[in-house]
């Protein structure tokens, strides 16, 4: 391909509309770019998540290693349009810049990809081993693309895993990242008048008493990982009450915590449900939780050899060296790693810092940067 190809192919993919959502449209156009080659040799299949919700799977090569190229087809809204340039889905080039929603995140990536094997197959090569691209839905809000595919066991085949997210414009290897658990707890009260609140329940006070305690206790969980620092917990959200002068008959409140490897997500559901059925114990209370967006912990050696080979193959080919680091935020690698077969996941990929922000953009040298590099692993990887 052309330079002006590889960038059409990036501008195709941005102007579809994936807000959490409609990945089927682009599952369909990024299948039909290897339609022409599917044989013996290269596998196109569509694993449906939900109505218009199309995961996508390209297995090139038989048998030999088996190495996973991941990218998430759904980006996040674009906001308000007036603190954009240009039209977020109609990408614009300035200054070898590309702007767009998920430019960076992470439709650059994912373009590198597709465009690295659809090189390879336009060149005609055969691999030692096979190479198996997952498109995902849903990564935004969960990871549920990755989730279905690792349940079908599109991930039990894998040596190896590399997740084209954005980082430093390929500069730095992430290969560890913290867990994520979003919690949701519902007080129900009973409703009086605010003059006689002796003959209500105040589910607000109610839910003050559960954050109170849910801090005190997941603060104990203190322990410093050394990659990854401390688990975190933050109560973000919060709402209750009918109005002003009546005691609140329910209230509901949100929490977020990021948790680390030794304090697995079942340690802090045993510990928040605790606290619940023992407030429940109190007259007066009646309080429930759920979780949304669960995630554990990916914990990682900043030495595997998968590290060295990615860091060998940036120096080899783009003449530098990435960093290594970890990550505060979640990825499908999450999901990927719990799969029968125990590999590495590392993050690597062309992208800026200005993931989901307005005027989003992506350096166009990096995009160029990683189809190359993309290439060049593979091969390295599979010989």
């Amino acid at each position: 391909m052309t330079k002006e190809e590889q960038l059409n192919v990036l501008k195709k993919i941005i102007s579809i509309q994936t807000v959490n959502q409609n990945e089927a449209e682009l599952a369909d156009y990024i299948a039909s770019l290897f339609q022409p080659y599917v044989g013996d040799d290269v596998k196109v299949e569509k694993v449906n998540y939900a109505p218009g919700r199309d995961n996508l799977v390209v297995t090139i090569g038989n048998g030999g290693k088996v190495l996973g190229y991941s990218g998430h087809m759904d980006v996040v809204d674009p906001g308000d349009l007036d603190a954009w340039d240009s039209n977020p889905f109609d990408p614009v080039v300035k200054d070898d810049k590309l702007y767009g929603r998920g430019a960076c995140d992470m439709k650059s990536g994912l373009s590198a990809l597709v465009v690295a094997l659809l090189e390879m197959l336009e060149k005609g090569e055969k691999l030692p081993g096979t190479i198996k691209l997952l498109a995902t839905v849903g990564e935004e809000t969960g990871n549920y693309g990755a989730g279905e595919l690792t349940k079908q066991g599109f991930a039990d085949d894998l040596d190896g895993l590399v997740i084209a997210e954005p980082r430093d414009d390929l500069k730095t290897i992430t290969y560890a990242c913290k867990g994520v658990i979003d919690y949701h707890v519902t007080s129900v009260g009973k409703a009086a008048h605010s003059s006689r609140p002796e003959m209500g329940i105040n589910a607000i006070d109610n839910l003050f008493e559960f954050a109170k305690q849910a801090k005190e206790e997941l603060a104990k969980f203190d322990h410093e990982d050394l990659a990854l620092g401390k688990l975190t917990h933050v109560i973000s959200l919060i709402s209750g009450g009918e109005q002003i002068n009546s005691v609140p008959s329910e209230a509901k409140l949100g929490g977020n915590i990021r948790t680390i490897p030794e304090y697995p997500n079942q340690v802090v559901y045993d510990k928040l449900e605790k606290i619940i059925d023992d407030l429940n114990q109190k007259p007066g209370f009646n309080l429930s939780i759920n979780y949304t967006f669960p995630e554990e912990s990916m914990g990682g050696d900043p030495d595997a050899p998968l590290i060295k080979l990615a860091q060998k193959v940036v120096q080899d080919s783009l003449g530098f060296t990435p960093g290594v680091g970890t990550s505060t935020g979640a990825n499908d690698g999450q999901e990927f790693t719990q799969s029968k077969k125990d590999f590495t996941s590392i993050i690597i990929g062309p992208g800026s810092n200005t993931s989901h922000m307005p005027n989003e953009f992506v350096n166009l040298d990096a995009y160029y940067n990683a189809i190359k590099f993309y290439q060049d692993f593979a091969h390295a990887f599979l010989n």
